[in-house]
């Protein structure tokens, strides 16, 4: 299984499980990911979402040979995005490594974002010759503002966590063998709250 998911006291947990392949993404991985989400918020007990990748990526996007017969076109990039970001509890993107490419729709849509050190932002769609999903752009616009928002999407640069730390991009660095923990404990207050009082708090936010 490629996604895995799980639910323990109030929290889910989505892993991306393709290593070998720095978790790129599929189109049925795509799909799977949006059928995780799905489950999760059908949970009457969820108070949050941890996404994260197994091993050293947490994505590298899509997968290549996919991309060529035409994934990066998929409407399912955006139909993802759109799931993590109606979510109606807190959502945290522990990144275990670098996210690249349609990958960080996801990521942009989630509430908090942590980031082990070394691990890099970046969005190569100017030299791919793809247009990013009608929803990045904006969301990475509202996190960064707009000139650093066409570093990435534009010029192409790698952004190193450290960076996007200062950025705003990633909201904190935490050490690999820490990553999950620290996103729980994030999830703590969230955890012991009405569900009802999540999602008013979320509504307000946005």
């Amino acid at each position: 299984m490629m996604i895995a998911r799980e639910f323990v006291g109030g929290i889910g947990r989505i892993t991306i499980a393709r290593p070998a392949k720095a978790n790129s993404l599929t189109g049925a991985m795509l799909a799977d990911l949006t059928a995780a989400f799905d489950a999760l918020a059908a949970e009457p007990g969820l108070r949050a979402v941890i996404l994260t990748g197994e091993g050293a990526v947490f994505s590298a996007g899509a997968d290549l040979d996919e991309a060529r017969a035409g994934l990066a076109l998929s409407p399912e990039w955006e139909r993802l995005s759109a799931r993590v970001a109606s979510m109606p509890c807190l959502t945290i993107a522990a990144l275990n490594g670098t996210a690249a490419g349609g990958s960080l729709g996801m990521v942009l849509a989630c509430d908090l974002r942590l980031a082990v050190p070394g691990a890099k932002i970046f969005y190569p769609v100017m030299r791919l010759g793809f247009l990013p999903q009608p929803s990045d752009p904006v969301r990475l616009r509202a996190l960064v503002g707009p000139s650093r928002a066409r570093m990435i999407l534009m010029a192409g640069q790698k952004i190193p966590a450290e960076e996007a730390l200062a950025w705003g991009l990633i909201d904190r660095l935490v050490a690999p063998e820490a990553l999950l923990d620290e996103a729980a404990a994030l999830a703590g207050d969230a955890c012991a709250a009405d569900a009802g009082h999540i999602a008013a708090i979320k509504r307000m936010l946005d």
